[in-house]
């Protein structure tokens, strides 16, 4: 269905026509005056400067029209030729009814859709997940779920640092501690072993002693230099090792991100794109675009029109390693080969910038993506501690995903137990709801700030179930949830939505009405604060109307049962957009 403010666009685009002027000029706006509508359409004043008129008598003309359809309650002219809009209690009902009954509440699905890939997580295996990893997975799984709901063929790609020095040194250090191991015999022929010789405890050790041991030893970084040429080479038990690695490391990233409620469709890292890189290189040189330059290969992707100089793409060093550059091209390479994308979104890191304006820039212009393909990088900031910089231990190391977790869920039953929440629960579900709210909280504190931003991560303002935060929302949803069951247990049911009988009521149906307009917000800019925004306004408008209006001990039947379907819509928004940030709702607290 329609939304509101399009349906509001399209009657006064009528009136603009049968005025003789064009339709366009006709869009309609929430209105950022009140006091004097609901909605506001400005085109007026633009259509006046084309038609030559005086505005205000331009804009007159398109009033006197409006006030004879019976949707608008008043019609009202301002300044030099502001419409203002209000509609009627009534129609405002029935597009409620309508809402109350679409699955999509109220909102269309796109069309065309897009072909999208959010190349989002970039985690490292054989290393835990630790904070830094937080905003480009909490950022990037919103993204996702935002433009699959929208309608768009999405598809997440976790994009894991697999390849490179980093397993050369795991490999060489496991050479040394396990020489008996058949991965490092030469003449071993025979399958090797279907269990890794190692754990991801194991592996969580042995990355950070070696790569401490290589920044003081050069034989001991020689020896991780010789294990990622010979994996790279093709040896045979390094890579039986390497995949071993892969799979150890993936199924602990798995729990961990899906501990967050966030889940990838495509388990790609960078070793996806090793078999591409020499016919990439070389079609890169044959074809003019790459050359050599103080023995380093290289692309020249700057242009006459930018205003800063863009350094080249490197592709391969003077000591003929690849670098993530190479790789990225690769990876966009495959990507147009097997999905044909139209768009991919990066969300990584802000300060990767100038990064991804050379892969951008080189990938259109060697012909490896196409120009129609749009790739725009998503460069958010840092989350910080209360003393400004990244957030670490207080031993001031960098903090572990599970530590955090686990952090965040002790503080959510320390509130949850001040507030006298769930106490008489069991304790698995006491657990389980504070892990719930513990994820809101994390999720909400990050997605309510614009990605670019850095921000102070505050956990005893964050956990608050006061206030702009995930646990208020879910109290809120939680609450809802608790007065349509204790109607269910009274007999009680959602019935026809009638015209509100107060301000706040207005309000509230007046914000689930601006659903999709939210959606396309939160789209167009990439951007899931504004469904934060959108969603604490609902939730507070909701706590509000619920304060004002009660609705189990409302006398007259028509209008409980009208409360009580305002209630079930407005659960049903709340949880879709929660969901659309990832962020799942428990059934009771």
């Amino acid at each position: 269905m329609k939304s509101l403010r399009h349906q509001l666009t399209d009657i006064v685009a009528d009136a603009f026509a049968t005025q003789g002027f064009k339709r366009e000029y006709g869009v309609v706006e929430k209105s950022n005056r009140a006091d004097l509508g609901q909605f506001q359409c400005n085109g007026a004043l633009a259509a006046a400067k084309q038609y030559k008129m005086n505005p205000r008598q331009l804009a007159q003309q398109v009033v006197d029209c409006l006030q004879q359809n019976s949707i608008f309650s008043a019609v009202s002219l301002a300044g030099p030729g502001f419409i203002n809009l209000t509609v009627t209690d009534e129609f405002l009902a029935r597009h409620l009814q309508h809402i109350s009954a679409d699955r999509r509440l109220g909102s269309e699905e796109v069309s065309p859709a897009l072909k999208m890939i959010v190349d989002y997580g970039g985690a490292n295996i054989a290393k835990p997940l630790h904070v830094g990893h937080l905003r480009a997975a909490i950022i990037g799984e919103s993204l996702k779920r935002l433009a699959r709901f929208l309608g768009h063929n999405v598809l997440g790609d976790v994009h894991l640092g697999d390849w490179g020095l980093q397993m050369g040194m795991i490999i060489s250090e496991l050479a040394r501690r396990k020489p008996e191991l058949p991965y490092f015999d030469p003449d071993y022929s025979g399958p090797y072993p279907q269990d890794a010789p190692f754990t991801i405890a194991d592996l969580e050790e042995i990355y950070p002693t070696v790569s401490e041991r290589a920044k003081n030893d050069p034989a001991v970084m020689e020896a991780a230099r010789q294990a990622t040429y010979q994996l790279q080479q093709g040896h045979r038990g390094y890579h039986a090792l390497w995949q071993h690695i892969f799979n150890v490391s993936v199924a602990d990233l798995k729990a961990d991100y899906h501990a967050l409620n966030i889940d990838f469709d495509l388990w790609y890292g960078e070793s996806h794109t090793q078999d591409r890189l020499p016919g990439l290189i070389e079609r890169l040189q044959r074809d003019g675009w790459a050359y050599e330059s103080q023995g380093a290969l290289v692309v020249d992707v700057n242009e006459p029109e930018d205003t800063k100089n863009l350094p080249p793409l490197m592709l391969v060093k003077s000591d003929g390693a690849v670098l993530y550059g190479t790789t990225d091209l690769a990876t966009i390479e495959q990507r147009v080969e097997d999905y044909q994308p139209d768009l991919m979104l990066y969300v990584v890191d802000k300060r990767q910038s100038d990064h991804f304006r050379q892969v951008f820039r080189g990938a259109h212009k060697t012909g490896i993506a196409p120009k129609s393909l749009k790739m725009i990088h998503i460069g958010f900031g840092t989350m910080n501690g209360k003393d400004g910089k990244p957030f670490k231990t207080r031993a001031g190391g960098v903090m572990k995903l599970k530590d955090l977790i686990q952090m965040i869920t002790d503080k959510a039953l320390e509130r949850m137990t001040a507030a006298d929440i769930a106490k008489e629960y069991d304790e698995s579900e006491r657990q389980e709801i504070a892990r719930i709210i513990g994820v809101a909280t994390l999720k909400f504190a990050d997605l309510m700030n614009h990605y670019t931003t850095d921000y102070i991560f505050d956990l005893d303002r964050f956990a608050s179930f006061d206030g702009r935060t995930g646990p208020y929302l879910l109290y809120t949803a939680v609450r809802i949830k608790s007065i349509l069951r204790k109607a269910a247990e009274q007999g009680l049911e959602p019935g026809n939505i009638l015209p509100p009988a107060s301000q706040v009521e207005r309000d509230v149906f007046l914000k689930l009405a601006e659903f999709p307009n939210a959606l396309d917000l939160a789209f167009e800019n990439y951007a899931p604060n504004y469904l934060c925004d959108y969603a604490y306004t609902l939730a507070s408008l909701f706590t509000t109307f619920y304060h004002e209006h009660h609705i189990l001990r409302e006398e007259q039947s028509e209008r409980q049962a009208s409360w009580l379907g305002l209630a079930q819509v407005s659960l049903a928004m709340l949880e879709q957009v929660l969901d659309l940030l990832g962020i799942e709702t428990p059934e009771r607290m």
